[in-house]
């Protein structure tokens, strides 16, 4: 049968090689509707390829524009195919989710904007493949006791956590003792913290492994990123944050492991492609062959670990203290990374500077120990006008 998806974040990294599997394997996956923020081109190229019954978009200043490029294409005025619905605004990614005909939610969305889309996805109890690490970051407790109650699946996209996933397959009943999440480093591994000082926007974004969007390289080069995937293995695994430990491993070929009580350590490894989980998030628990890249161990010949340096990278040890703390404290430390994150890019704040507007928010914005979604709304809006207001004053 064939499976229909829907891509939240078509034209980003995530979105796009998804639809790379799709290609791979027309015989098991169509795409039911494609969602994107901005990338309009993109997007309308997307939809003469796949023909999704709905196109969204979530700026809903471009609706007219979308609609007009998607009119005139030549496909749907010279076949007999259905033009596609057009929808627009975040209401309508909330909406689109639920039709009936999805069975699978690529939540592939950069950042807050992705977490009431994939509630409501959750709600609808749609099979969730879940790239957007900040869903979990934010507001995990609810998001995991709705997956509960809907009996909705949530299959990680990241490679770290499917690697995890894949691990744990079959040891349902044998404890973790640790879990050991894997990290590149990223571009300023080796680098002193007088280097990073002077370091840009284009510097870090020359990650040395793998191919993603902007907000998620800068994260990988601060070592953020690692600090979401902490908090994300915490809820999807149902360990303490005691129990995960990073391992800086700058060839990317372990993608992560765990370690069970009786001392032994299972891990997954594999080229770094980004299609490699995103596939197996799909058909699970199937393994569907493919032409991705082999990683070749003879090639490779050192696998290397080091202990992760918080002094140069105190963004990892941010986030271990707002699991630790818990409550609304992780909507905070997200809230407050991606306006610094934005900054950063944007010119407006240093790299180093980066972990003090985070470090501040966090101080500054009131603690609720128990949040509602109305409360992880109403922190993430004080968090972000904090945050901003401290970017303002570098």
């Amino acid at each position: 049968m064939v499976k229909q998806l829907c891509i939240l974040g078509s034209t980003g990294s995530i979105g796009t090689q998804t639809l790379d599997v799709v290609r791979a394997n027309p015989d098991r996956y169509a795409v039911y509707a494609l969602c994107a923020h901005r990338s309009i081109d993109l997007l309308v190229a997307q939809a003469r390829e796949f023909h999704p019954e709905v196109v969204c978009i979530a700026d809903e200043s471009l609706y007219e524009e979308l609609k007009e490029k998607l009119s005139n294409l030549q496909i749907f005025q010279s076949s007999n195919l259905p033009m596609p619905k057009i929808w627009a605004g975040a209401d309508a990614v909330a909406q689109v989710v639920t039709m009936p005909s999805i069975d699978i939610v690529v939540a592939a969305m950069v950042g807050y904007a992705g977490l009431r889309p994939t509630i409501e996805a959750i709600k609808a109890g749609k099979t969730i493949a879940l790239a957007n690490k900040e869903t979990l970051v934010v507001a995990g407790e609810i998001i995991c006791d709705l997956a509960m109650t809907h009996h909705a699946p949530i299959l990680p996209v990241d490679s770290e956590h499917s690697a995890i996933f894949q691990s744990l397959v079959g040891e349902d009943r044998n404890e973790i003792e640790k879990i050991l999440l894997t990290a590149s480093g990223g571009p300023f591994r080796t680098y002193t913290l007088e280097q990073m000082k002077t370091v840009t926007a284009a510097d870090a974004l020359k990650h040395p492994n793998w191919d993603m969007g902007a907000k998620i390289t800068i994260d990988s080069a601060s070592m953020m990123n690692k600090g979401f995937e902490v908090i994300e293995a915490k809820w999807l695994f149902g360990v303490p944050v005691e129990k995960i430990q990073v391992l800086v491993h700058p060839q990317s070929i372990v993608h992560s492991a765990v370690q069970f009580t009786d001392g032994a350590i299972k891990a997954q490894l594999g080229a770094p492609d980004m299609r490699l989980p995103i596939q197996y998030a799909l058909s699970f628990p199937e393994r569907l062959k493919s032409d991705f890249p082999r990683a070749d161990l003879f090639a490779i010949k050192d696998l290397t670990f080091e202990e992760p340096d918080l002094n140069r990278f105190p963004n990892l040890g941010l986030a271990y203290d707002a699991t630790r703390r818990g409550g609304n404290i992780p909507c905070v430390l997200n809230a407050a990374n991606e306006v610094a994150n934005l900054a950063f890019r944007e010119g407006r704040c240093a790299f180093l500077q980066m972990s003090d507007i985070i470090a501040s928010t966090m101080a500054k914005a009131p603690f609720i120990a128990k949040p509602t979604y109305e409360d992880y709304v109403a922190t993430d809006a004080e968090a972000r006008r904090i945050a901003e207001e401290m970017v303002n004053s570098k």
